[in-house]
């Protein structure tokens, strides 16, 4: 056997470094502009993360969720969620009705002053996700977004 053939037959683990370091390399960048989005929000609107994606859920959703629906959306446990509409509803963001024909479950939505209140904090996050990711143009950051929708489309099965 010369050189170039046990060259060629050595297995060839670039390809796995490669990933690994794809992988550890969006799981930082990841964390790092999580964690600066949670900062932001937590010092110049005194709100938390969970609570902001509960808000945007809702805000995508008009006429309101079940709580069921919610929890599915958000990847979170019913407990969680419970958790953070009491504090939503307490604070006069979120209002939840007993569901016509089935009282034991209920409907979540924005009051006017949640909706209010999550327009400027959202306005705030696109301004902070565009600072943060600057580096990229906008051309690239659509390429990158588009190859990470197919990866994820292939990864859990959905529908490109």
């Amino acid at each position: 056997m010369n050189q170039a053939t046990e060259i060629n037959e050595a297995p060839d683990t670039t390809d796995d470094k490669s990933r690994v370091r794809l992988w550890l390399r969006l799981l930082r960048a990841s964390r790092a502009i999580e964690g600066e989005l949670r900062e932001r929000l937590r010092t110049t609107y005194s709100v938390t993360l969970p609570r902001f994606d509960v808000m945007a859920a809702l805000y995508r959703e008009p006429e309101g969720m079940l709580m069921s629906q919610l929890s599915k959306y958000l990847m979170v446990s019913n407990g969680n969620v419970t958790g953070l509409i009491d504090r939503l509803t307490t604070d006069g963001l979120v209002q939840r009705t007993l569901r016509d024909g089935d009282r034991r479950t209920s409907v979540v939505l924005l009051t006017s002053v949640g909706r209010v209140d999550f327009e400027k904090m959202a306005k705030s996050h696109r301004e902070w996700i565009n600072e943060l990711l600057s580096h990229f143009s906008p051309h690239e950051a659509e390429v990158l977004a588009d190859t990470l929708k197919v990866f994820a489309s292939d990864w859990e099965g959905e529908a490109r």
